[in-house]
């Protein structure tokens, strides 16, 4: 008895190791990006696109979900409709890209490590407000001089500023802005 013990004692540490490697082990890599991936909601090549991009690994799926930009990876990670067993998420890291054109096929970064310019000038490949991706906080910082925004971690990517449409809010700005009654009314208007 005391051997089976002592034979259990010494296996279950073993045996526990063993399970947290291979958890570590289902963490995939990120993919080079190729002329073959397509954007998740836009259905496009994402290379036809210039700005960063991304790519999700869902535990469910076989092959990682592409992105044609980076604010709709995070997207992504908080529509309630989506998967939620992701395993990895990565984004272009822009301050290794050679030009806004060109991200990179290569040069990822774990988002959830990632620094993000909000609120910048630089558009998306498809036109929208982008949260764009830095491993250096260096770089990112030369980025907002250079572009406007701020700098946050993935976590304090404001919900409304990933899940608002830019058109929208370009939109409601122009209403609030434009003259009260229709056009025929505006001119006999006294002030």
């Amino acid at each position: 008895m005391r051997r089976r013990t002592l034979l259990l004692a010494l296996l279950v540490p073993l045996a526990l190791a063993g399970c947290n490697d291979k958890q570590a082990a289902k963490i995939p890599p990120p993919h080079r990006m190729t002329a073959e991936d397509i954007g998740h909601y836009c259905g496009m090549n994402v290379l036809e696109h210039p700005g960063p991009k991304g790519h999700i690994f869902v535990a469910s799926l076989i092959e990682p979900v592409w992105f044609s930009s980076v604010r709709d990876t995070i997207a992504f990670t908080m529509l309630p409709d989506e998967p939620r067993d992701i395993q990895a998420i990565y984004v272009s890291d822009m301050g290794k890209a050679p030009d806004w054109g060109k991200p990179g096929a290569d040069n990822w970064i774990d988002a959830r490590k990632a620094l993000f310019v909000i609120e910048s000038r630089a558009k998306s490949g498809m036109g929208g407000d982008e949260a764009v991706p830095f491993s250096d906080r260096a770089a990112a910082e030369k980025f907002a001089a250079d572009n406007g925004g701020r700098i946050v971690g993935f976590e304090a990517v404001p919900r409304d500023y990933v899940l608002t449409s830019s058109a929208n809010a370009a939109g409601a700005a122009a209403a609030d802005e434009a003259p009260e009654g229709p056009p025929g009314e505006r001119s006999r208007r006294t002030p």
